[in-house]
């Protein structure tokens, strides 16, 4: 929808205070932005019709984008109509970057892309933050950043912003962390950390599901579907649930936390301090203590593994029919349909995309899941609910962190400061 410049009117009708030009012009860049960002390359004029703008207006904000590097001219564009063609504007952004990182209990994970999304970072690298203190961990997750900020500076990119995921309950006005039982963090401050790192470039901090959930909402497998549950598969079991089409936040934003749901009285001892918690049932933490129990999380060995490796051993082993490791999985499947049937009943989802372990190891977890829902479920609901395994394996947290960024671009371009060198040219 087009803000127009004219009057405001108050309650009762009245003309008030004008509307805020700021505003205005901020929420006109953004729909150019956008609809460039949708349709293509257009035309000034081509921009102006179809966006209600007028052609004076289109001008101004079409300056200004190219200004702070957001769109560029292409070539002369034909529509077909008698009169000069007119130059093509399109999105540019490549000399603009979104960062995603995230921290779990054994990596910490970079992603960065332009804002058309062409990848140009996307590490992993092991990390045993569940073993270190909480200064530790971000001084290894500064770094990281410091890495992935110093290879965008060479491709010729700026940070446009950084968002961090963490597997936690997280205050987003101020980026600070109240607690991450995997992680051993209670009030710490992840944004006032990168904040040193990158002066000026404003970070957030989130939840590692509801990133991972929203990046499956907009590039994953159940990509669209309007009511679905992301499940994590981590150490730990985060849920991110989309209902009609949004991110379920909660009041405080700390929905989702399934993983902490109690399942089972007289269970094992959850890193939370309970008893009995669905991850303790299904997390990889779990599943690893169940097959591995001598390179159990937790066990110092002085060896940092990635999930990736400990997931290789399982696999190793299950292809050699170890009873074990198929008893064990088989457990993990079960558990996992009987706690997704309570989601099913309480946020009738079209699907649950599991992530992690779960994604990985799919063929001998997600059917016994399945079955287990079906048993246990809601008739109708669960007919029409099944599970699938996402394809963006343990990078989907971050890759939804660098999405976020890219959508405030979008909503507000004025994030992206103009450069000193064009500010001059412009003077």
């Amino acid at each position: 929808m087009r803000l127009t410049s004219g009057p405001a009117l108050g309650r009762n009708g009245s003309t008030g205070v004008p509307v805020d030009q700021t505003m205005i012009r901020r929420s006109n860049l953004s729909l150019v932005l956008r609809h460039l960002k949708e349709h293509g390359p257009r035309s000034r004029s081509a921009v102006a019709t179809e966006t209600g703008l007028n052609k004076a207006t289109v001008t101004s904000l079409v300056g200004e984008l190219r200004a702070r590097g957001l769109i560029r001219e292409m070539g002369p564009q034909y529509a077909g109509s008698v009169g000069r063609p007119g130059l093509a504007l399109a999105l540019d952004g490549a000399g603009v970057g979104a960062l995603g990182l995230e921290i779990n209990v054994d990596y910490i994970a970079a992603f960065a892309t332009d804002l058309a999304g062409r990848v140009l970072v996307d590490r992993r690298v092991g990390f045993d933050a569940m073993g270190c203190e909480p200064e530790a961990s971000l001084d290894e997750l500064a770094r990281v950043a410091r890495d992935a900020i110093a290879e965008l500076h060479m491709l010729g990119v700026r940070v446009a912003g950084i968002t961090v995921a963490v597997p936690g309950l997280i205050d987003g006005t101020n980026g600070v962390v109240h607690v991450a039982p995997n992680l051993g963090w209670y009030g710490v401050p992840v944004a006032e950390r990168l904040w040193e790192v990158a002066p000026g470039v404003p970070v957030t901090v989130a939840n590692d599901a509801n990133l991972a959930a929203l990046a499956e909402y907009t590039n994953g497998v159940a990509s669209g579907s309007a009511d679905m549950v992301y499940l994590t598969g981590e150490v730990g079991v985060g849920g991110g649930i989309i209902a009609g089409g949004r991110l379920l936040g909660g009041a405080d934003g700390f929905a989702g936390e399934v993983g902490h749901v109690m399942v089972d009285s007289s269970g094992e001892r959850c890193g939370c301090g309970r008893i009995g918690c669905w991850e303790t049932k299904v997390g990889l933490a779990a599943l690893v203590r169940m097959v591995t129990p001598d390179h159990a999380y937790g066990v110092r060995d002085g060896i940092v593994r990635d999930p990736e490796e400990r997931l290789s051993e399982i696999e190793r082993r299950l292809a050699q029919g170890d009873p074990q490791v198929d008893h064990a999985l088989a457990e993990v499947g079960r558990w996992l349909g009987r706690g997704s049937a309570t989601l099913v009943r309480l946020f009738n989802p079209r699907v649950i995309v599991v992530g992690g372990f779960f994604a990985r190891l799919e063929g001998h977890i997600l059917p016994r899941a399945q079955a287990e829902l079906a048993r246990l479920g809601v008739t109708g609901s669960v007919a029409r609910c099944t599970f699938v395994a996402s394809d963006l394996g343990f990078g989907a947290a971050s890759r939804g962190a660098a999405g976020v960024v890219v959508d405030r671009v979008l909503a507000n371009p004025t994030t992206v400061e103009i450069p000193p060198t064009t500010l001059s040219t412009l003077a």
